[in-house]
């Protein structure tokens, strides 16, 4: 198996709603945004299936140590011997890859988050940057479009914590904020038990809210120049707002199930806004 082979293979078994929007890319940037995304698979899997804490930091080590080494030209892992060839041609800075790495080392040292002050943070590391590598693989003639992609890139991230809450919360992580969770009168016991109820619904609802308007903000900061190039990013937005749509009109049943949309269903999505330009 080639290493280009081996990151189309992590990215199709993900089954990830990223995937479909990869698909309408020219080759080339489709091998380059398929082996950023087989390497964020990667770390994510490290600390994710990784219940020894110490192991995950070890395996967090080897891979600093290997973007170090794809940055010489000495790559030996099939995901940064597929990514070596593009760093240089869309400009991809190998200290975003390293932010990367911290965001997923984040998990192991912090579980909770007080506000969306630090929570934002974490979604810096382990969304804005990868929505700010992504849109130079895409391509952009206006530097306004990477304060685009980083605000994307959260807005993703909120959604992924949204959708997966009672997940998250059954392998100990609460990414919603203390103090939010505090107003609305919900506490982490009340999602470790998956505990549905109005209180729980208000803060949900007041999420998808501002996961909504930081989709708006976006959007908002794209250069009309850009929007075409940009198209994969639209296409994915149009995905997760679907979903956001599908989980309020469910009811916010997200604890005790993962609500997710039909692979046809995002096919249609990503193929109509790309048709839309």
């Amino acid at each position: 198996m080639s290493p280009d082979e081996y990151c189309q293979q992590k990215a199709a078994q993900s089954g990830s709603s990223f995937y479909y929007s990869f698909l309408f890319l020219p080759a080339e940037r489709r091998r380059a945004i398929t082996a950023l995304y087989a390497f964020c698979r990667e770390v994510d899997d490290t600390v994710d299936e990784c219940t020894d804490v110490g192991i995950a930091r070890t395996k967090l080590h080897w891979w600093r140590s290997e973007i170090g080494a794809m940055l010489t030209g000495t790559p030996t892992h099939p995901v940064t011997l597929a990514l070596q060839p593009h760093m240089a041609t869309y400009q991809l800075d190998g200290q975003h890859l390293l932010a990367i790495i911290d965001g997923m080392e984040m998990d192991l040292d912090q579980t909770r988050y007080l506000d969306y002050i630090g929570l934002q943070r974490y979604c810096w590391h382990v969304a804005g940057v990868v929505g700010i590598l992504s849109a130079s693989i895409f391509g952009y003639t206006d530097k306004q479009t990477l304060q685009y992609a980083e605000k994307l890139g959260l807005a993703f991230q909120l959604t992924n914590i949204i959708r997966d809450v009672g997940e998250d919360a059954r392998i100990g992580r609460i990414y919603l904020p203390v103090n939010e969770l505090q107003q609305f009168g919900v506490t982490a016991a009340d999602l470790l038990a998956a505990r549905h109820n109005d209180q729980f619904e208000n803060l949900m609802r007041f999420q998808v809210r501002r996961a909504q308007a930081a989709y708006d903000e976006a959007f908002a900061l794209l250069p009309a120049a850009d929007r075409r190039s940009q198209r994969p990013g639209l296409m994915m937005s149009a995905i997760y707002r679907a979903l956001l749509s599908e989980i309020e009109l469910d009811g916010f049943h997200v604890l005790n199930q993962r609500i997710s949309l039909t692979p046809i269903r995002k096919l249609w999505l990503a193929w109509r806004t790309y048709i839309r330009g």
